[in-house]
């Protein structure tokens, strides 16, 4: 093979990947957790058009919204213990869900695979 055609193969593989690259999901967790209260969002983004479930855990427990259909190529999932919010439609969790301060979220499709890498949040904390 000449230098030229290594070249070219070279190149050819750096563009595949980068695009690839391109295309992954991006994923991004928030938290807040207060006295009375555990609130926690999770937003996919770069996504393949379809249906996913934003899953969050934190200590031993582990909440699951309903499916949601991407707009665009994003969703946009939140999770609260008050009932204001639950009512506009967050996926209800207990006032004490928020345990260490930390919670983990990740994106299911449609076929029950988790689609992005598992990203874990330091919630912000208030009275």
């Amino acid at each position: 093979m000449s230098l030229r055609s290594l070249g070219l193969a070279a190149a050819a593989i750096v563009f595949t990947f980068s695009s690839v690259a391109a295309q992954a999901a991006d994923l991004r967790v928030d938290c807040e957790k207060r006295s009375s209260r555990s609130k926690a969002s999770v937003d996919g983004n770069n996504l393949p058009d379809g249906s996913y479930r934003a899953v969050i855990s934190s200590g031993g427990a582990t909440a699951r919204s309903a499916f949601q259909h991407t707009a665009g190529d994003e969703v946009e999932f939140d999770f609260d213990s008050r009932q204001a919010d639950i009512a506009e439609g967050a996926t209800p969790i207990p006032a004490g869900f928020i345990q260490d301060g930390r919670v983990r979220g990740w994106l299911v499709n449609g076929s029950g695979q988790r689609v992005t890498a598992v990203v874990t949040a330091i919630c912000r904390v208030r009275r």
